[in-house]
């Protein structure tokens, strides 16, 4: 009955949350649900275990939602992302408009901008630019998505995304964990992406396709009940605040726009290899700090001290072009809580599902999949994200089970704790992306497209490309160790 109340308290937390039901409701819900088939107290598991694991992760994480969402916020109201996408596009031109759209997403997101802030401001350029190159507006979303919501999120070197912080508290690792792998899987994601694409706009035109009837970009997807409460389970930044703060219409120097960007991976980079590592932290073993060490807090302090000098760097820089500071901080700061608290919420569903005496079941037969612990590991990420719609979720889910086994496992067979990190990461991005997670939901509604429409290509290189790029990783890891 234990396994039983498991499935079935997955099965509810899936269904009802892609019909539009709060997480903040289903997750403790359906986590008693599991608990009562097998025989366990409720109000403990509650209370204890469910609240106690989403404290815990709000203690760890909330600080990277926090000013990652302040961040993104003054980024978009100051005009500088719309200033650093607009740059891209000149500098390319319309002969190379896809690769403009996608490394303008990639730059503004792995300068620390928050996914939906980024969504509202490419698409509309991505629409004019393919309009413009006779590109069908059908792969404006696949476009998007390989720029925001691949390598940049979970490859690339220091990304400062919730999901490459994840893993740090876990396995002691800095942002720039297997740089080198990281490097390599995001050359793949990106290869493999641009070549679908590029492949889908040459078939277009060969069939002279045409950009096609275009309805405007809808701002509604912001003030869409039903897809806030996706989209906040799946990124760190509530949509509903989008319209909200004052922004400036001005032109932004590109210097002032891209400076805290550059700020936000040079202060990640000094603080995570050469600051903390130089300062004496022996206090932190006492227990009024938690008992815990410079190992578990330097990677999430690493992305603290880089967006709080990235959002000084942006308002000085943009001074003038803030005339309601407050209004617009106070968006960003609005934006991260829902966002914090459903994730916490899925950590705590996780907490209790975890607990169970059934879940032995469950943990034994990923332990058991061929391949060594990489391969298990990945596993676990891929399919905890996949039924969770969240890449975060997921991913803490899987390491607040299974983290302190795989370190187990891996200091055994002589596997570095940064190629668990790395694997980690890019293996709670590619499952994440399936129809009902909620980034795609909005993108598309943002597109003013469906499904049938476009997800195809977003599979092709937001799926496919990072199933490529992990399996890579796990190959070359496993053959020649982290580098």
């Amino acid at each position: 009955m234990g396994l039983l109340g498991i499935l079935v308290g997955l099965g509810l937390l899936v269904c009802l949350a892609f019909r539009g039901w709060s997480v903040l409701l289903l997750a403790p819900l359906c986590a008693l649900v599991a608990a009562a088939f097998g025989g366990e107290p409720l109000l403990a598991n509650w209370t204890q275990t469910f609240m106690g694991s989403a404290s815990e992760f709000l203690a760890q994480f909330f600080p990277i939602f926090l000013l990652g969402a302040v961040f993104g916020k003054l980024m978009d109201d100051s005009g500088a992302v719309t200033a650093v996408a607009g740059f891209i596009s000149r500098c390319l031109g319309e002969r190379r408009v896809i690769l403009a759209v996608v490394l303008a997403g990639a730059l503004v997101t792995y300068g620390g901008v928050s996914l939906f802030v980024a969504f509202f401001v490419i698409v509309p350029m991505a629409q004019s630019l393919f309009r413009t190159a006779g590109i069908p507006r059908r792969l404006v979303p696949a476009a998007v998505i390989l720029g925001t919501s691949t390598f940049t999120m979970s490859a690339l070197p220091g990304t400062p995304s919730i999901q490459n912080a994840i893993p740090m508290p876990f396995f002691g690792t800095p942002p720039f964990a297997a740089p080198g792998l990281g490097v390599v899987a995001s050359i793949i994601m990106l290869g493999v992406g641009l070549w679908w694409l590029l492949r889908a706009e040459k078939a277009a035109r060969r069939a002279n396709e045409g950009y096609g009837d275009e309805p405007p970009v809808s701002a509604d997807a912001a003030d869409d009940e039903l897809l806030r409460e996706r989209a906040t389970t799946a990124r760190e930044f509530d949509p509903a605040e989008i319209r909200h703060g004052y922004h400036s219409n001005a032109a932004v120097p590109i210097f002032n726009a891209i400076l805290p960007l550059i700020v936000v991976v040079a202060v990640n980079l000094v603080t995570s290899l050469v600051v903390l590592p130089r300062l004496d932290f022996s206090f932190l073993a006492e227990q009024r700090w938690g008992n815990t060490s410079l190992a578990a807090v330097a990677g999430v302090w690493s992305v603290v001290v880089a967006l709080a000098g990235a959002i000084v760097t942006v308002i000085l820089c943009n001074w003038t072009r803030l005339p309601e500071l407050r209004r617009t901080m106070d968006a960003g700061a609005n934006a991260s809580v829902l966002p914090a608290l459903s994730v916490a919420s899925l950590v705590g569903f996780g907490a209790v599902i975890a607990s169970l005496p059934a879940f032995g079941v469950v943990r034994d037969w990923v332990l058991r999949i061929e391949g060594g612990p990489l391969v298990s590991l990945a596993v676990a990420t891929n399919i905890l994200a996949a039924l969770t719609g969240s890449a975060s979720g997921g991913l803490t889910i899987a390491l607040d089970a299974l983290g302190r086994t795989y370190m187990d496992l891996a200091a055994e067979a002589g596997i570095d704790p940064g190629l668990l990190h790395r694997v980690a990461v890019i293996g709670s991005g590619t499952l994440d992306i399936l129809p009902h997670n909620g980034a795609v939901v909005s993108l598309l509604a943002i597109c003013g497209l469906k499904h049938r429409d476009s997800y195809l290509d977003i599979v092709m290189v937001g799926i496919a490309s990072s199933i490529i790029a992990l399996a890579t990783v796990i190959a070359i890891g496993t053959a020649f160790g982290s580098f």
